[in-house]
C-alpha cells in the first residue's frame, strides 16, 4: 500500500486549527488524524464533533477520527454527521465491539480499531476481516510529545502478518512517537500509515517536515523489499 502521513491536529495551534489544516494539506499531507480524547477513558480533554463540523470545509483530504472516549456509540454518531471519514475505535473501550464497528460501518464510514501499547495483538482476532484499518498506539493515549515504546515493534510485525495472512487491504497504522528517527523502524516491521503530530506541527517548515517523514518510510519500504527480492 502507498504511504499516508496523516498530521494530528492534537499538537496544532488551535486559535488558527482551519488555518494549519489547510497548511499542512499544501505541505504534502494525506489525511488529518482527530484526536478525540474525553477525560475518562485517557487524561486529557480534547474536542467534539462541533469542531470536526467546523474544519471541515477546510480540506479536501479524509479525516480520520480517533475516538479515545468511552462510552463510544454516542459519538460514533456525532462524528459521521459532522464529516468523518474514517473512524477509529479501542477495544478497551467498548464491550460490545462487533457492534460499535457495525455502527460505524452503517453510517457508510470506513471502520478502525484501536489497541494500546500493553493490548496483546490477539484482541484483533474476531474482527479483523470487518476493518479498514488498524492502529496500534506507540505510547499509552492522551497526550502528544510522548516518547515511542519500541516493544511496541514487535507487534506491529505480529499484525502485519495477520493482515497478510487474511489478504484483505486493511492498513497498519501506528500512532505516538513517530518522527524522522523513528518512522522507518516502524515501517519497516510493516506499518503504512503514520500518525504525527509534534513532528510536523512543531516544525517551522511543514512540507520539509512531511518530506523526511515520507523519506524515511520510503527508504525502510524499499530495503524491505530488496530483502524479499534477495
Amino acid at each position: 500500500m502507498n504511504t499516508v502521513i496523516a498530521p494530528s491536529i492534537l499538537s496544532a495551534d488551535f486559535s488558527r486549527l482551519g488555518a494549519e489544516i489547510a497548511a499542512v494539506e499544501a505541505a504534502g499531507a494525506d489525511w488529518i488524524h482527530f484526536d478525540v480524547m474525553d477525560n475518562h477513558f485517557v487524561p486529557n480533554l480534547t474536542f467534539g464533533p462541533m469542531v470536526l463540523k467546523a474544519v471541515r470545509p477546510h480540506t479536501t483530504m479524509p479525516i480520520d477520527v480517533h475516538l479515545m472516549v468511552q462510552p463510544v456509540d454516542a459519538l460514533v454518531e456525532g462524528f459521521a454527521a459532522a464529516g468523518a471519514d474514517l473512524i477509529s475505535v479501542h477495544v478497551e473501550a467498548c464491550p460490545h465491539l462487533d457492534r460499535t464497528l457495525q455502527l460505524i460501518r452503517s453510517k457508510g464510514k470506513q471502520v478502525g480499531v484501536v489497541i494500546n501499547p500493553a493490548t496483546p495483538a490477539h484482541a484483533l482476532d474476531c474482527v479483523l476481516p470487518q476493518v479498514d484499518l488498524v492502529l496500534l498506539m506507540t505510547v499509552n493515549p492522551g497526550f502528544a510529545g510522548q516518547a515511542f515504546i519500541r516493544p511496541v515493534l514487535d507487534k506491529v510485525r505480529v499484525v502485519r502478518a495477520m493482515i497478510d495472512a487474511i489478504g484483505l487491504p486493511i492498513r497498519l497504522q501506528v500512532d505516538g512517537g513517530v518522527t524522522p528517527d523513528t518512522i522507518g523502524e516502524v515501517a519497516a516491521a510493516g506499518a503504512d500509515t503514520f500518525v504525527a503530530g509534534s513532528a510536523i506541527f512543531g516544525k517551522p517548515d511543514y512540507a520539509e517536515a512531511i518530506a523526511a517523514l515520507r523519506r524515511g518510510a520510503a527508504a525502510a519500504h524499499t530495503a524491505a523489499a530488496m530483502r524479499v527480492a534477495v
